[in-house]
C-alpha cells in the first residue's frame, strides 16, 4: 500500500510541477530553445554559490540550508529507492548512512525553523498572492498586474510551515522507536507513522524547493 501511495504521490507532484513550468513560466524570456535552457541550468547552478554580499549570518543560513538539502537528497534517495524500487527496507551500511544523515538533517531543520520563522511570517502583503493563486485555480481574469513571484513567495511560506509541522512526527517517530517504550504493535505503528510522514515531508520539500528556485529565477 505504501509503495503505491508513494508512486502516485511522486508522479502527481512532478507532473504538477512540469505543468506549472509550461503553463506559467517564471519569466517572460523563458523559452525552450537549447540556449535558453542552458542559461537556466547555469543560473540554477549558481544559486548554490555563497554570494559575497552575504553577511556572516547569511552565509551560515545558506550553508545550513545547503547541508539540509544534501541530507534530504541522501535520505530521500536511500529510503525511497529501497521501498519503491527494491520493495524492501534498508539494512546494513545503508541504514547507518540513513541514521547519520537523519541526525544531521534534524539539527539543520531545527536551526532553519528558528532562523527563518520571522522571514516566513504571514502578513497582509500575502493576501494579493493568495488572491492570485485563487484566480489561477478558478481561471478568473485578474483586475490588474501582479508580480510573477508574489504567489511563489506565499507558496514558500505555506510549504515552509508545512515542513516544520511534518518534521515533528517524522523525527519523533524515529527517535521514539529507538527506546524500549513501545511493544511490537507500537513499533509497527511508529514505523508506519515515520514512513508516511517521510512521504508527505518529501513531497512538500520538493514543492518548496521548486518555489524557491522559481522565485529566485524570476528576480
Amino acid at each position: 500500500m505504501f509503495r503505491i501511495v508513494s508512486i502516485i504521490g511522486f508522479v502527481v507532484t512532478f507532473v504538477g510541477i512540469a505543468v506549472c513550468c509550461i503553463a506559467f513560466p517564471c519569466c517572460k524570456e523563458c523559452g525552450w530553445r537549447p540556449g535558453q535552457i542552458l542559461r537556466r541550468l547555469v543560473h540554477l547552478f549558481t544559486l548554490l554559490f555563497l554570494e559575497q554580499k552575504l553577511s556572516l549570518l547569511g552565509v551560515f543560513k545558506k550553508l545550513v540550508y545547503l547541508i539540509a538539502l544534501l541530507c534530504f537528497c541522501v535520505l530521500a534517495v536511500n529510503g525511497f529507492y529501497a521501498a519503491l524500487v527494491l520493495g524492501r527496507s534498508i539494512s546494513g551500511y545503508w541504514i547507518m548512512l540513513q541514521t547519520t544523515a537523519g541526525g544531521v538533517f534534524a539539527v539543520c531543520v531545527a536551526i532553519l525553523a528558528v532562523m527563518w520563522a520571522r522571514r516566513h511570517r504571514f502578513n497582509e502583503s500575502d493576501w494579493p498572492g493568495l488572491q492570485h493563486i485563487l484566480e489561477r485555480i478558478t481561471l478568473a481574469k485578474s483586475a490588474g498586474e501582479k508580480p510573477l513571484n508574489r504567489s511563489g513567495r506565499l507558496g514558500q511560506k505555506i510549504t515552509f510551515w508545512l515542513l516544520v509541522v511534518l518534521a515533528l512526527p517524522l523525527i519523533l517517530s524515529m527517535v521514539s522507536s529507538m527506546f524500549p517504550l513501545f511493544g511490537t504493535d507500537g513499533q509497527k505503528l511508529l514505523l508506519e507513522l515515520h514512513r508516511y510522514s517521510a512521504l508527505l515531508f518529501a513531497l512538500a520539500a520538493i514543492v518548496h524547493i521548486y518555489l524557491v528556485i522559481r522565485t529566485q529565477m524570476s528576480e
